[in-house]
């Protein structure tokens, strides 16, 4: 059985706020940020969760190399990794919390598009739009796949501390496992993908709204746009 390492990218660029109009885009612009924003906490469980896979993987490793005349030493460890993916599925309960609450903030933008008079920023708002909603989508199915597997984990470390298990049960368990596996991985994928989408629509729109944005490359790839303080005149 091998760990799975889950990366997702930022989604969007943090920006430094400074006062907002009242205009449509200005309202748009301010739902968007305050939905990345949102995604903080969803970004902030990555590392826990990657350190919690790793540290089962270990146990894992520990397990499948003991033979049954150290069957204790096989249950207690398995009692050990269930303990790790407790922590895991609450650390995945936080991450989905995020998404929920920057999906709900985010999907105050569509009213404020539908009033954009500029043909070009309304069609740009509306394909960013459903980009958007497109990589809550396939979050959603991700997220139910990543609980799926840690049922299934859940399940063989319970059938480790089975003495008379056999062999060819486990052999099932853990190609289902590694099926789920490969289900994430793919999921996982397409999120990134959709959301690199998503940041370029973004980033078109500011530019057909005319929002001020100036992007800074103070940490590598990732960019921090900032806000100009003089705002342009968007009506």
């Amino acid at each position: 059985m091998r760990k799975l390492a889950i990366v997702f990218f930022a989604t969007g660029l943090l920006m430094f706020l400074s006062a907002c109009g009242d205009s449509p885009s200005d309202k748009i612009y301010e739902h968007l940020e305050e939905s990345v924003s949102l995604e903080k906490g969803f970004g902030e469980q990555q590392e826990p969760i990657t350190e919690l896979e790793q540290q089962e993987q270990e146990l894992y490793s520990e397990i499948i190399d003991l033979k049954m005349d150290e069957f204790d030493k096989i249950k207690k460890l398995s009692q050990e990794a269930l303990k790790l993916i407790d922590q895991r599925a609450e650390k995945l309960s936080l991450e989905k919390e995020s998404i929920d609450q920057a999906k709900e903030e985010f999907l105050k933008t569509e009213s404020f598009i539908a009033e954009l008079e500029d043909d070009a920023a309304k069609k740009k708002a509306t394909e960013m739009y459903d980009k958007m909603v497109e990589r809550f989508d396939v979050y959603d199915k991700l997220y139910q796949n990543y609980e799926a597997s840690i049922k299934l984990e859940k399940k063989l470390y319970e059938t480790f501390q089975q003495e008379d298990v056999e062999q060819d049960e486990l052999k099932t368990q853990l190609d289902a496992i590694n099926e789920s596996y490969e289900k994430i991985l793919k999921g996982n994928d397409q999120f990134n993908e959709t959301t690199e989408e998503f940041n370029d629509l973004k980033k078109e729109f500011y530019e057909a709204a005319e929002i001020d944005v100036v992007y800074n490359n103070d940490e590598g790839d990732k960019q921090s746009p900032k806000k100009d303080d003089a705002e342009k005149d968007k009506e």
